[in-house]
């Protein structure tokens, strides 16, 4: 497999930047082609929230800007940026804004392989949609996809990696691919127990397959809870499963047998985009949440022997697989 440091492009021939590089070659870093914008309710608040998403320059990043407050801020999707993991993944600038729920949309954009964005919002949180990425990987499939200059960088873990807390762990280990293991354990009658465990090697594909439409889900006995902490204020069988004492509450059930592991998977995978690179390495968590996935990648990259930055010069060397962007998006 040839890769290349972050410090060196190797040979890399400018010229074979346009549409040649498709069949050729350098697996560059990617944004969106047109704005788009979408509306919504914010899980937590119950409030309706504006969201636009725009196209941003190479290195980038991903950022977030609150447009309601004066000035408006800038929050990057970091994991140190994370500052509160309560039923969801919340970013803070260091001034002190924040948005929080932003773990759906960053899977959506890690699972289309999106590097550079900028996403404006008017509240403090994004909002929730279905429960699921779906609604957003249909944004960013509606704005298209433009090929950028720049090579993509990937963290490729060479160490392994690990934390626990009260029998919950996580785990990053060496892998010539992108794979994440997860396992649950919800004792509950309408869980089945052969699905609480799930292997997916992610790519676009199989992200987008089977992934990207589970829903986030909540029991009927925490309701309590949640309303007496001013939490959840916006939920509802629209955009979340709600598990009875003995039966699943949506009219239409679970989309999927596995939905409760998968949608699991996909907030480990918005919660390991904070990394800034896509990884090459194999995740495994077991009833792991977002503050424990945040724990992992803090002590990722603490120690720059845990990983090395790569880049790829020819798409066919890169383990995970790149879809092309269709000659009409370009």
């Amino acid at each position: 497999m040839l890769s290349v440091p972050r410090t060196g492009r190797s040979g890399q021939n400018p010229v074979n930047l346009g549409l040649e590089r498709r069949s050729l070659a350098l697996i560059a870093q990617r944004t969106l082609k047109n704005v788009v914008r979408a509306t919504g309710v914010g899980l937590h608040s119950g409030d309706t929230v504006y969201l636009t998403m725009r196209p941003a320059p190479e290195n980038h990043g991903i950022q977030f800007k609150r447009v309601d407050l004066d000035p408006p801020a800038l929050i990057r999707a970091t994991a140190d940026s994370v500052s509160q993991t309560t039923l969801s993944t919340c970013l803070s600038s260091p001034d002190g804004a924040t948005v929080s729920t932003v773990e759906h949309l960053l899977s959506a954009l890690s699972g289309l392989g999106i590097d550079n964005v900028l996403v404006e919002c008017n509240a403090p949180e994004l909002p929730i949609m279905d429960g699921s990425a779906s609604p957003f990987v249909f944004l960013i499939q509606s704005a298209g996809v433009r090929e950028q200059t720049a090579p993509r960088e990937y963290l490729r873990i060479t160490h392994i990696i690990d934390v626990e807390d009260d029998g919950k762990t996580a785990r990053l280990e060496p892998y010539n691919g992108f794979r994440i293991s997860f396992s649950i354990d919800f004792d509950h009658p309408v869980v089945d127990r052969g699905a609480c465990k799930t292997v997916v090697d992610v790519d676009e594909a199989s992200f987008v397959r089977e992934v990207s439409r589970a829903r986030t889900f909540g029991f009927m006995r925490d309701l309590d809870y949640l309303k007496a902490n001013n939490l959840a204020r916006g939920g509802s069988m629209a955009n979340a499963i709600v598990v009875g004492e003995d039966r699943i509450l949506n009219d239409d059930g679970l989309r999927q047998n596995d939905e409760f592991v998968k949608h699991k998977v996909l907030d480990a995978l918005g919660d390991l985009y904070l990394a800034g690179r896509p990884i090459i390495g194999h995740y495994s968590g077991s009833r792991s949440g977002h503050a424990l996935n945040n724990k992992l990648l803090r002590k990722l990259l603490s120690d720059p022997s845990h990983y090395e930055v790569v880049s790829f010069e020819n798409a066919a060397d890169c383990p995970i697989p790149v879809q092309p962007i269709a000659e009409t998006d370009a």
